[in-house]
């Protein structure tokens, strides 16, 4: 008799995810940090406030503004500040709307932590197979490290979705690897999806990359850079979730803040793409 995994709910649900990154302020102890934590906490909630109002499918937050990013290990004022964000944002989007979070740069335990008791479905995490060379420096994978700790938990419902071929990052040592070939192992180490991205923030993805990781795994496929209201449809038959961060902002720039014109009008496009 085959053994069954359990898997975390599928979020997707035969649906297309449109994904709304919060950059969260520079955080406490950090280089570039200006605000209290009750400012970067407001910003964050009127920045959810608006992706809600735009029905936006989900929202993900991010310690983008934290450079330069820390590798794996974060501090205990990062964690606690990132969990009391989710938990507000919680509170305010509704729960049939999938809420994500990544903390960079690598720290997958400490969002699968913040993800679980914050009552959030997903994680990115990066550095899940293979190694490779970020600005952070090396990074070993942690896909066992990561399982066995959500397993001890009890927090199997989160998903974890996983970069491979990582933007801003080295890729030599896999060289010999097609990107393929990456996503396959990485659905055989459990991954729950599969992030594409550009070279860096801001970049497109490669389609004929996005095509060739289809034809080798099952496994929902997100677009993790680029995304604009005028190339989205060349990605939409392709993916199931898309992560916009720099387009929504204003002058398409991922330090602004949001404009809502750019988010109503391409959530418009969005919805209209089923139709077609």
């Amino acid at each position: 008799m085959e053994e069954t995994i359990h898997r975390p709910a599928n979020i997707f649900k035969n649906k297309k995810l449109l994904i709304g990154m919060i950059h969260v302020k520079a955080l406490p102890g950090t280089p570039s940090n200006k605000l209290s934590p009750k400012q970067i906490v407001d910003k964050c909630i009127a920045e959810a406030k608006i992706y809600n109002d735009n029905n936006i499918d989900s929202i993900m937050i991010e310690n983008m503004h934290d450079i330069p990013y820390l590798k794996r290990k974060v501090g205990p004022e990062i964690v606690t500040m990132m969990s009391v964000i989710a938990v507000e944002i919680r509170k305010i989007i509704p729960q049939e709307r999938p809420i994500g979070i990544q903390i960079l740069a690598g720290a997958n335990i400490d969002a699968l932590a913040v993800a679980h008791t914050s009552n959030l479905n997903y994680i990115r995490a990066e550095g899940f197979v293979y190694a490779h060379v970020a600005d952070e420096g090396f990074f070993e994978s942690d896909a066992g490290e990561l399982l066995r700790y959500r397993k001890q938990i009890g927090a199997e419902s989160v998903n974890i979705f996983t970069d491979i071929k990582k933007k801003h990052s080295s890729n030599y040592i896999t060289n010999d690897l097609s990107i393929a070939e990456m996503a396959k192992n990485a659905e055989f180490f459990l991954s729950d999806g599969i992030v594409i991205t550009g070279s860096s923030t801001g970049f497109e993805a490669d389609v004929e990359e996005i095509i060739s990781v289809r034809k080798e795994t099952n496994l929902p496929i997100l677009i993790g850079s680029g995304i604009t209201y005028d190339n989205i449809d060349k990605y939409f038959n392709y993916a199931e979730g898309f992560i916009i961060g720099s387009y929504f902002k204003e002058k398409g720039y991922w330090k602004n803040d949001l404009d809502e014109n750019k988010i109503g009008s391409f959530v418009q496009k969005f919805k209209n793409l089923y139709l077609n």
